[in-house]
């Protein structure tokens, strides 16, 4: 009676062990990935991975912490949600080695409010959110810089932070928040500095909402990401190829008219 109980126990374990792993299927691709626009355009590039003999399986997260460390687990094969000062940070303060594969789109950082309608017309004291990662920080920072409202010891330092702002005319009160939550508060304070793939996701739209917005000339490429192990392996070799396709160009520019933009 025991060995009879024990038996389907083990088996339950084990498959509930499996669910989190990638399964050892050499045609199926597990990548982490947010929802906008890094999902919609791993959508695109299925078909294409298909024809190839590849299953995409793209799993949607709305932080920017759980891919890289499922990646660092290998629970996923593959990210693409980050830009490379992120990833570097992220591997400096975790000690891993994660590293890029291609580089896919550009989407450019912007400040947006439902109080002023300029920043100009930003009032002393003002209560600005810019996201708590070193990263996006950095880049909310810098972005405000480039606009005027601040200035910073050195706008070219991709980690400045609070500390290299020499010059803050209006007092304007800064608070650091998880860049997903800062659509969330945009009622709620003067001025939010947001990252594209959150904007989007809230219903707005960069190109027209934004007070200020980063130049397509922005270094901020977002990345398909792997680990040393695998980064050569044919199924994210494809998949790097097809993220930087003609059909994935076009769908970039037609879809997000400007507030995406490809870095191919």
């Amino acid at each position: 009676m025991k060995k009879l109980l024990v038996l389907p126990l083990i088996t339950a374990v084990l498959a509930l062990a499996a669910c989190g792993k990638p399964a050892a299927d050499d045609s199926r691709l597990v990548v982490a990935a947010t929802a906008v626009p890094h999902a919609e355009i791993l959508q695109v590039v299925k078909p294409i991975l298909e024809k190839q003999g590849v299953t995409l399986d793209v799993r949607v997260f709305n932080d920017y912490v759980q891919p890289n460390d499922q990646l660092v687990q290998k629970q996923v094969d593959a990210n693409y949600f980050q830009t490379e000062p992120y990833l570097d940070a992220y591997n400096r303060d975790r000690k891993t080695d994660l590293v890029t594969v291609t580089g896919v789109h550009i989407e450019p950082f912007g400040a947006y409010s439902r109080r002023v309608t300029s920043l100009d017309a930003l009032p002393n004291g003002a209560d600005v959110v810019i996201p708590n990662d070193p990263s996006n920080n950095s880049r909310a920072l810098i972005l405000l810089d480039t606009a005027g409202v601040i200035k910073l010891k050195d706008p070219n330092n991709a980690l400045s932070t609070q500390r290299d702002i020499v010059a803050n005319p209006r007092q304007l009160k800064f608070r650091e928040l998880d860049s997903a939550m800062l659509p969330r508060v945009l009622d709620q304070v003067d001025l939010a500095l947001i990252n594209t793939n959150y904007a989007l996701d809230a219903g707005l739209n960069p190109t027209k909402d934004a007070l200020a917005i980063e130049s397509s000339d922005s270094p901020y490429v977002n990345f398909l990401v792997a680990r040393p192990d695998n980064k050569d392996d044919a199924r994210v070799q494809k998949l790097a190829r097809a993220l930087n396709s003609p059909e994935v160009k076009a769908f970039i520019e037609q879809k997000y008219k400007g507030a995406v933009l490809p870095a191919f």
